[in-house]
């Protein structure tokens, strides 16, 4: 027998290197011991490391996602099942279109349930907010029934973005700076508040939502098992919203017939008609401008005067000092981060901006930061959202959005991030370049500088480039922020 030695919390690549070297030694599936950190075996003996097989190993693209998936299961033989399907696989490069063959049936199970429980904890967790010296955080208990925390962990990196958080679970936690993701030893649940402010709020969705027309409990159990149920502050209503289930159904029945609530696509039309005005006037009778930068951006998550909506999570708008600021920094669109977290300038670019403003003197509590088109748009690349640049045409659409913004907040300076935001905001037809040494006007005569996107400065592959070109940039918010003081001092 050959032992082969994986970590305490073994993942996919530990397994493969292993699997690798079994193949290497020809070590057939019933003479391999797989055996994680703190497991012995008396009578298996250590493997020659790093062995290369003496012939390629065939591994189909069907193996390595359903693989992938499996080593993340609790089943403590998932290792030893995956090394003979491996195994298998030299003899039969079709072995993962056998849909009856009883390893393809056990791994294909085990995988389904890894998805699961990722499923599970993208929905069911439920963070509760401390205070730290670094301001508010947010931690959560959860109770995974597999290997899953770090790779779900990117899950919530890219939707709570602009949060400082932490997962703890009883086997490993995950921790999120708002820069870099890391990862600790498993706690307790008294390592989380039992009890949140927000708690409430979960439980008035929750009942809000509740349909006791509707109500199956055993498909409800299945898709919110009860082993999920203590972590969570809503399910405290379901025995009483299922004990009053029959009398709610029977009185919706003999009530009065309402009418039905306008949709929100409605409401939207009353504030921007249908064709959305290029110019600030409205364009027709019924087409009312928005009364507030609140009800601007309520009606901006509605908004489909152009094909972007559709891909993208939500409209971002522009958030920040709302009256007089010294500056208003328009971009050109959010990015994939900010797509997701809803708020303008939290990826890769704005951690660049916020340490150029840093640089440059500037306070980004003194800001007001927006962009010139309100949604992502992308094109898919596998799991990633590559940026793609917003046509003429939708750059116009959008004016329609930023200038009713500019037009709320009044800032005593506007900068353009990037040629997309200079198009937008003015008429200028000079390079940017050129535009960068002068002071312009908007369309609508307020005072205009421009500069580069902060995400130019991240996609220039020389080093002694970046950091000239960073330099640069600080000199113009430097020189922004002297020309909306002078403003500031005229007015």
């Amino acid at each position: 027998m050959i032992t082969a030695n994986l970590p305490r919390i073994p993942t996919f690549d530990d397994w493969r290197r292993a699997a690798r070297n079994m193949l290497a030694l020809a070590a057939k599936p019933d003479e391999v011991v797989w055996r994680t950190e703190g497991e012995t075996d008396l009578f298996a003996r250590a493997p020659t490391p790093n062995l290369q097989p003496a012939t390629p190993i065939f591994v189909s693209r069907a193996f390595i996602e359903v693989a992938s998936k499996a080593a993340l299961h609790s089943d403590p033989h998932r290792f030893a099942l995956l090394y003979r399907i491996l195994w298998r696989l030299q003899q039969n490069r079709a072995l993962m279109d056998d849909a009856a063959d009883r390893d393809i049936v056990h791994i294909n199970a085990l995988a389904k349930s890894v998805r699961r429980d990722e499923h599970k904890m993208h929905a069911f967790v439920r963070f509760k907010e401390i205070t730290s010296a670094d301001g508010p955080r947010y931690v959560a208990w959860f109770e995974p029934q597999h290997h899953i925390v770090a790779e779900t962990a990117e899950f919530f990196v890219r939707r709570f973005t602009g949060m400082n958080w932490s997962i703890v679970t009883p086997e490993a936690s995950a921790h999120w700076d708002g820069e870099a993701l890391s990862f600790s030893p498993g706690g307790a649940r008294t390592d989380v508040p039992a009890e949140d402010a927000r708690d409430d709020d979960w439980r008035a969705y929750y009942e809000s939502m509740f349909n006791p027309a509707r109500l199956k409990v055993a498909a409800m159990k299945r898709e919110m098992p009860k082993h999920y149920w203590r972590n969570m502050p809503e399910t405290e209503c379901i025995p009483d919203l299922i004990k009053s289930a029959s009398t709610r159904t029977e009185n919706m029945v003999a009530a009065t017939p309402s009418s039905p609530r306008k949709r929100a696509g409605a409401a939207h039309a009353k504030i921007v008609p249908k064709d959305l005005p290029i110019r600030l006037e409205p364009v027709a009778e019924h087409a009312k401008p928005p009364a507030s930068l609140n009800d601007l951006r309520r009606a901006l998550q509605a908004c489909r005067a152009c094909p972007l909506w559709r891909d993208a999570t939500q409209a971002v708008p522009g958030e920040g000092v709302e009256e007089e600021p010294l500056l208003a920094l328009v971009g050109e669109q959010p990015g994939d981060q900010e797509d997701l977290a809803g708020h303008p300038f939290v990826g890769p670019a704005g951690k660049v901006l916020d340490r150029a403003l840093e640089a440059a003197g500037i306070d980004r509590g003194e800001l007001f930061a927006t962009n010139a088109v309100k949604h992502f748009k992308h094109e898919p690349r596998g799991k990633r959202r590559l940026h793609m640049r917003p046509n003429a045409s939708e750059v116009e659409i959008c004016r329609w959005w930023v200038a009713h913004e500019l037009a709320f907040v009044k800032p005593r300076l506007i900068v353009a991030l990037g040629a997309t935001a200079l198009q937008s905001l003015s008429t200028y037809k000079g390079t940017l370049t050129k535009a960068r040494e002068q002071t312009l006007k908007t369309r609508e005569g307020a005072a205009l500088r421009a500069t580069v996107h902060p995400s130019y400065l991240l996609r220039l592959p020389d080093e002694d480039a970046r950091e000239a070109e960073f330099a640069r940039f600080v000199a113009d918010l430097k020189q922004a922020k002297q020309v909306a003081e002078r403003v500031r001092s005229v007015a």
